[in-house]
């Protein structure tokens, strides 16, 4: 199974990059993976959050597919540990599905009409982080759940 993880925007502050940088490398050894940037259109005012325009679902879209198993990030969704976290790509691994792939909304969040694209809506934490932390956050989770996955030592219970 190869992982994508879909980025809306470019990450704009060195420390992110470089702590994504290290958990994307660490990955290396447990599954084929890549990190998509897309664009999604500026929010203008009255422009409502949430709401979007067809290009940025299309964008999306093409993130998905039948042997596809996507996974939506966002504050409204299942909070999950870390455990389960693992549980779930194990599950995804398992179950034949040639991609699993992660999506990240940008500042205003991901536009509503994506919930219909995603197997599974889940939330990082009850907390408010910002979109690019998130990004950073989220690397170190899918590394912690695949040491999990293999019974290495990196988390503690």
């Amino acid at each position: 199974m190869k992982l994508t993880l879909v980025f809306t925007g470019k990450t704009e502050e060195k420390y992110l990059r470089e702590g994504i940088d290290i958990y994307t490398k660490r990955l290396r050894h447990y599954i084929p993976h890549e990190i998509k940037i897309i664009g999604l259109g500026k929010k203008r005012s009255g422009h409502p959050a949430g709401k979007s325009d067809a290009g940025e679902i299309e964008k999306l879209v093409s993130f998905t597919g039948s042997n596809t198993f996507v996974v939506l990030l966002d504050e409204n969704g299942d909070r999950l540990s870390s455990p389960e976290l693992a549980r779930l790509i194990s599950k995804t691994m398992n179950h034949g599905y040639k991609d699993m792939v992660f999506i990240t909304g940008g500042s205003h969040g991901i536009p509503e009409e994506t919930n219909r694209l995603a197997n599974r809506v889940v939330s990082l934490s009850d907390l408010t982080f910002p979109h690019q932390m998130v990004r950073l956050i989220l690397v170190e989770q899918i590394y912690r759940a695949m040491t999990i996955i293999k019974g290495e030592p990196y988390h503690h219970q």
